[in-house]
């Protein structure tokens, strides 16, 4: 197996002093980002090389080339193939052409904390060595030569790493219980089936640093004793299927996955499984069916999956953002990790900013960061004129009113709102929306998402969707208000898994904050 270290210092004297970074993650894809790429490689001198990284965040302004270089670090925006000359010039330091630039000193940049998405942008996902020359696997072989397992959980658990798929369960809780499960066989399972509309957290890790989630599962897996593990996929994330099939390929030929992982008695197979497009199999135990190859439906818990997972086997399931945590976690310290964010949520969190809002794309903030913050000053704020509500959490989630908007982005905080952090996606909303409208459109996707199971998620969410629809266009009647309180009520109780249990929320946040605008949908109705 060849040294790792001299792998990434050969990466490291390979590069070249200027650099011209062009996103290709699938939004700067989209609007020719690869044609900016091939331009700008036909037009460089001996001195400059152009890398294909991953998401450089604002993702409205695609494609985006950063320039670095002896002349300092600029960024360029909406990029088009004719400019790749001008470009070119730009970074040797000449004036030429008209390009539109970007100030990384403005909020969206500046008030960023990035650990998941801290190579975002700088490392080639496509190439093992880009990932090594930043540290990659460094601390995976430490942790297997210097570490016991025991360690690495007691570490995540005093870091106060909580879940960052939606539920903010601790992270080292789960570890510690797979870990002292007895069984001769476990698993490890990534969740990757991000469904919620306006959410492309994880796509856009998977698409940019792959290496690092499974990096991080590795080390999770050697903690909670795992040999076996998967990651599981939307299909409409087609880059990052892509670009995960190849990372796979290249860690086993290295050695960082496989047996005798870095020449240590650790061991663990990871696969690939891609879903068919079924947002339930978001949650835990119907991705355990659809990895099984059964229809992706909930299961009753009790039994949790750290018990009775895959073939009834103990199984830790983490999701994207998750995993991409513990790298680093296990490399600067768990006082460290727990020293960012507030009391009770530990660390940063990544968001997807989309809507009416000026800046869209990714952040990655501290915990208990306000809300106003991240979308009046990293947002920009409404293009059209003032917020009016931010949805978190998705289908699962609720809207948040302007006059709350100081709130800290926590667990609880936003739990208190009726809302919750979800995993990651925030959509504003502005004067012009109508919030009727928006808690059906949120109620329809879980009425057509549903699995069917059981009947409160199956045919309450028809009959909240037939209430809202009354409403929405103001033919509805006093009676409707009150049976939609307590068709959310009952969906919410008794639905069997967190779809339907969650299906009510955008209705019931939307009614608390905003009932006179579903008040109109009564008053002038028959």
């Amino acid at each position: 197996m060849q040294d790792l270290s001299e792998l990434a210092a050969a990466e490291q004297a390979r590069r070249k002093p200027v650099q011209l970074r062009c996103c290709q993650a699938a939004a700067c894809l989209s609007a020719h980002g690869q044609e900016v790429a091939d331009a700008l490689e036909t037009c460089l001198d001996d001195q400059a090389e152009v890398l294909r990284v991953g998401c450089l965040g604002l993702c409205s302004q695609g494609p985006l080339v950063h320039c670095e270089g002896p002349h300092g670090a600029r960024l360029f925006s909406k990029v088009r193939p004719d400019q790749a000359p001008a470009l070119a010039a730009r970074a040797r330091g000449q004036q030429a052409g008209e390009l539109e630039e970007l100030d990384l000193n403005a909020p969206f940049f500046a008030q960023q904390q990035r650990i998941v998405l801290k190579n975002s942008g700088l490392v080639e996902p496509e190439r093992l060595e880009s990932y090594l020359a930043r540290g990659g696997y460094a601390t995976l072989q430490r942790v297997l030569q210097e570490l016991k397992p025991a360690e690495v959980v007691e570490c995540i658990s005093r870091s106060g790493l909580r879940g960052r798929g939606g539920a903010g369960y601790p992270t080292g809780l789960k570890w510690s219980l797979l870990a002292k499960a007895e069984a001769a066989q476990k698993y490890i399972v990534c969740n990757g089936d991000e469904g919620d509309p306006g959410a492309f957290m994880d796509r856009s890790v998977l698409e940019s640093d792959p290496h690092l989630v499974l990096e991080g599962m590795a080390l999770a897996a050697y903690a909670v004793g795992a040999s076996q593990g998967y990651l599981y996929v939307r299909g409409e994330y087609p880059l990052a299927i892509r670009r995960l099939q190849l990372a796979l390929k290249q860690a086993k030929k290295f050695g960082l996955l496989g047996s005798r992982i870095l020449d240590t008695p650790f061991s663990l197979n990871l696969e690939l499984r891609i879903g068919a497009g079924a947002y339930v199999c978001g949650e835990e135990t119907a991705l355990i069916a659809s990895i099984e190859g059964e229809r992706g439906t909930p299961r009753p818990r009790p039994p949790y999956p750290t018990e009775s997972g895959l073939w009834g086997c103990p199984t830790l399931i983490n999701n994207v953002e998750t995993f991409a945590n513990v790298p680093t976690i296990l490399e600067r310290g768990a006082d460290w990790f727990a020293s960012l964010g507030t009391l009770s949520s530990k660390g940063t969190k990544v968001f997807a900013l989309a809507g009416k809002v000026r800046n869209t794309g990714l952040v990655e903030v501290a915990m208990g960061t306000p809300l106003r913050a991240i979308v009046e000053e990293m947002g920009g704020g409404a293009p059209g004129g003032t917020i009016k509500a931010v949805q978190t959490g998705g289908p699962s989630g609720g809207c948040v009113p302007l006059e709350f908007l100081d709130t800290p982005v926590d667990y609880e905080a936003l739990k208190e709102l009726g809302s919750i952090m979800g995993s990651g996606g925030m959509i504003v909303m502005d004067q012009s929306d109508r919030m009727v409208d928006v808690a059906r459109y949120f109620v329809q996707f879980s009425m057509d998402e549903s699995c069917g199971k059981c009947i409160p998620c199956r045919a309450g969410t028809v009959q909240m969707h037939r209430i809202l629809g009354r409403l929405c266009e103001k033919r509805g009647s006093a009676e409707d208000l009150a049976r939609l309180e307590a068709l959310c009520e009952m969906v919410g109780a008794t639905s069997l898994c967190g779809l339907g249990q969650n299906a009510p929320n955008p209705v019931l946040s939307t009614l608390r904050f905003f009932r006179h605008e579903f008040e109109e949908g009564v008053k002038h109705g028959g």
